[in-house]
């Protein structure tokens, strides 16, 4: 798969639906037009309720950003929604040293925009009071202690038990992310909150694997710096109650004595002697990256990961940068992109999470390629002695989503394998990627770099439109474009029904 294509591909489709939705918002939002007369020197008097004060900017600085706006690529004045509204649903966790009404929970603490928690400082270590974006205080964060209730303070529903799950014959639902036109749409969804964290028949391996490209890779692929320390707890903590609650059959949480018990690995995990991303490593085969804001310009900087299924980069090699500087490979980035994620990520609510798919073709199942890898050798060839049976789709199945307590944006993907000869009974999905690879945009295309795969790949799809022509699976001279069940394709559940057997 493409450097970066998780996270590239995913920020294309933000933009777009960006660009769309401030258009609409400052069309429809009486407030937020109200923001932008006031940035501009007009006003319609409207009495300042908040209690939030606003943060001093110097004449000049106030004549750049009406001017410019974003341009400066400064943010520190831009918030995500404030959360505290939660604290009323949580207050029986709460000391009683916090216990106040309703109103009082969710009254704006006069200094929450102004003394802000630190991106780069263990947040131990403060000796004044700090709030996270959402406007939480790290006294109350650490009053709220162990396992608090995670749904009620991020606005997410809880996952439904999933009761008739076996997983010895659990598959992934068969992720087929194809557009076209290429980047023609948003490709984003509202997350599915049964669907999070995926489990299948491979849960096991997969957690084996990532132990050992850990203990063979290190830093490269997990690593966190100062001030990520309580985002990578509560990240943790947020995974074992999905756990917990979804697939019920296998997992046990004792919060009491904080034990996490793992049924299908035969294991227990004593949470206070172990570190979170440890925790992670050992029960979770999924990959987190977590990105803090820096309170100086309101850019986030990736603070800390566990990433053992990138191809081409690894974490080693992108700790500590800011969310452009990550993405600099990606076509068009600084041009079109820039501006627009780093307000999606300084604006994005708690309780909006998003999921996507991205894709690329293999030759095998390459999880980890950190450059230099031998894998990366198979790229610059079209092997004649490869077929179709050596050819899979690779899917990063990714969701996004703003934890609740620290503020940070966690990004989460993983990898899934499905072999190439899959497509060809699913109605469509063959012309759709044929007219991709022939037609795709070129330098998005090699960015990609599935070039060293289509000598065996589409020829056989070729062979297989013309076969689901024959046997009426599709229309002759059908016009290939994003499938209404994207990112499946018709008649996805039957199939994958019938091969995991539930």
């Amino acid at each position: 798969m493409d450097l970066l294509e998780p996270l590239g591909s995913l920020w294309w489709a933000l933009g777009l639906f960006l660009v769309l939705g401030s258009l609409t918002y400052l069309t429809l939002n009486k407030s937020q037009k109200d923001v932008v007369l006031s940035r501009l020197g007009f006003s319609r008097n409207k009495t300042r309720t908040s209690s939030t004060p606003p943060r001093s900017l110097t004449p000049t600085k106030l004549t750049e950003k009406a001017v410019f706006g974003d341009a400066l690529n400064t943010y520190e004045d831009i918030f995500p929604p404030s959360r505290r509204v939660a604290l009323a649903d949580v207050k029986d966790d709460l000391p009683k040293k916090f216990i106040a009404s309703v109103e009082e929970l969710a009254k704006v603490p006069s200094m929450s925009r102004v003394s802000l928690a630190p991106h780069n400082k263990p947040w131990d270590s403060l000796d004044k009071p700090a709030y996270t974006a959402t406007e939480f205080s790290i006294d109350e964060i650490k009053a709220l202690g162990d396992f608090p209730d995670y749904v009620a303070l991020s606005g997410i529903p809880a996952p439904q038990p999933y009761h008739n799950f076996q997983l010895e014959k659990a598959l992934p639902r068969p992720y087929r992310p194809f557009r076209w036109s290429y980047h023609q749409t948003m490709s984003l969804t509202k997350l599915q909150p049964d669907w999070w964290l995926e489990l299948e028949s491979t849960y096991a391996t997969r957690v084996r694997e990532r132990q050992e490209l850990y203990a063979k890779h290190g830093p490269l692929v997990m690593q966190s710096l100062p001030g990520s320390e309580f985002a990578m707890k509560e990240l943790m903590e947020m995974c074992l109650q999905f756990y917990v609650a979804r697939y019920p059959m296998h997992f046990r949480l004792d919060t009491e004595r904080l034990i996490f018990y793992n049924d299908i690995l035969k294991t227990e995990t004593h949470l206070k002697d172990v570190s979170p991303f440890d925790v992670l490593l050992q029960n979770v085969p999924e990959d987190f990256a977590i990105m803090l804001r820096n309170p100086e310009d309101g850019i986030y900087h990736f603070r800390a990961g566990i990433i053992c299924s990138s191809l081409g980069w690894s974490v080693g090699s992108k700790i500590g940068m800011k969310l452009h500087e990550i993405h600099d490979p990606i076509p068009d980035y600084k041009e079109k992109m820039r501006a627009s994620m780093d307000r999606y990520f300084a604006k994005k609510p708690t309780d909006r999470a998003i999921q996507r798919g991205s894709w690329g073709l293999e030759v095998h199942e390459p999880l980890f390629m950190p450059p230099g890898d031998p894998h990366e050798a198979l790229r610059s060839a079209q092997d004649p002695s490869h077929t179709i049976s050596d050819m899979n789709l690779r899917v990063d199945w990714q969701t996004l989503r703003r934890l609740p307590l620290s503020g940070a944006v966690v990004f989460n993907f993983k990898g899934l394998f499905t072999p190439i000869t899959e497509f060809r009974d699913e109605p469509y999905v063959p012309a759709l990627v044929l007219k991709v690879l022939k037609e795709g945009k070129q330098n998005l295309m090699e960015y990609k770099g599935t070039w060293h795969t289509e000598h065996v790949v589409m020829p056989a799809l070729e062979e297989w439109v013309k076969e689901q022509e024959e046997k009426g699976l599709t229309e002759k001279g059908w016009e290939p474009r994003t499938l209404d069940e994207s990112p499946w394709f018709p008649g996805w559940e039957e199939k994958w029904h019938r091969q995991q057997g539930f």
